[in-house]
């Protein structure tokens, strides 16, 4: 999607997805070491980014909006928190290699197929050697609830899809499971939802 559809997305005065993080990766803390490096990808307005640095964790923030990035540097000015923040479309980006300890990918399913495999490639690519991904998403069921996410099954992610991605990977945890969200006015009822977080050997 273009930075155009998610500019007039993120426009509203609110935070549409929330200030607070997703409570997935609220739930991993124990994995954040103080200096880390960790890539926080479609961090949109910046809830999960913010609070990933209030850990002490270096984040390098990356979205496809500039009205999404203007609200996120508000969030961390207003958190007393620095973060590294780039316009950039997953899509098109320059994965650095071994570039980060920590992956943040949560509920950036806007790509489908085969267009999201090379945001997985680059995933892949841009982990160091026993860094982590923190992953949440949606399964095909969602699209029952359509509590957010896209409209789309083919976008979804089931347990079988993420192993077959990260194959070879140390699965920490893997869950699919129906839950109440509470992310703003666009996350937001019973969701139907995957988690993941896999080390890179």
């Amino acid at each position: 999607m273009s930075s155009e559809f998610w500019d007039a997305r993120y426009a509203a005065e609110h935070y549409i997805f929330g200030t607070a993080p997703n409570v997935f990766l609220a739930s991993q803390a124990a994995l954040i070491r103080p200096g880390m490096r960790v890539l926080a990808i479609a961090d949109g307005e910046g809830r999960n980014g913010v609070w990933l640095a209030e850990q002490g964790a270096q984040v390098h923030a990356i979205d496809v909006s500039p009205v999404a990035l203007e609200k996120a540097r508000k969030l961390a000015a207003e958190r007393g928190v620095t973060l590294e923040f780039e316009q950039a479309d997953v899509l098109n980006w320059t994965w650095p290699e071994a570039g980060y300890d920590m992956v943040a990918a949560i509920f950036i399913q806007f790509a489908p197929p085969p267009e999201r495999e090379r945001i997985i490639a680059g995933i892949r690519r841009t982990l160091k050697p026993g860094g982590v991904l923190i992953l949440q998403g949606y399964t095909p069921k969602q699209i029952e609830f359509a509590t957010g996410g896209p409209p789309s099954a083919a976008n979804m992610y089931t347990a079988d899809l993420l192993r077959e991605w990260f194959g070879g990977w140390d699965i920490l945890h893997l869950a699919e499971h129906e839950s109440v969200i509470s992310e703003g006015t666009h996350h937001h009822g019973m969701s139907a939802l995957i988690d993941l977080v896999a080390r890179k050997p």
